[in-house]
């Protein structure tokens, strides 16, 4: 299983169970507005929560089973040379999601983020690569 991550609102969140999909693709646009939903992989969470999010709260972390979707996820870099992230090209069924975690903070102000000891693989022959480097 290739687990990918996706940070949204909590209650973003509790509408998507209620619809049966996720259809938020980032921070205030969605999948109709981005074309994709934005994913990252676990060692990718703590820039994006801090790009992205540094002044929200109420957060939460899906963990998609990319296995678990509907549409294809291509593995997309927003510059030559940058990391790939994951881009889901659909909804999100709430059934793709095993795990929903929410975002806290320390004493300091930093984002408690799930660990990112584990680095998903990348797609294996057939599916969406990154792309080469430029």
């Amino acid at each position: 299983m290739a687990e990918i991550f996706h940070i949204t609102g909590q209650s973003q969140w509790d509408r998507a169970t209620a619809a049966g999909e996720h259809r938020m693709s980032t921070r205030d646009l969605t999948l109709e507005q981005e074309g994709f939903i934005h994913c990252c992989l676990p060692h990718q969470l703590r820039g994006v929560a801090e790009r992205y999010y540094a002044d929200a709260d109420d957060l939460v972390v899906l963990v998609i089973d990319e296995t678990r979707l509907t549409g294809p996820v291509r593995y997309e870099r927003p510059a030559p040379g940058a990391d790939a992230f994951p881009h889901i090209y659909g909804p999100v069924p709430v059934g793709a999601v095993t795990s929903v975690i929410p975002v806290s903070r320390d004493a300091s102000g930093r984002f408690v983020l799930p660990e990112a000891s584990r680095r998903t693989p990348l797609p294996e022959a057939g599916r969406a690569a990154p792309l080469p480097e430029a």
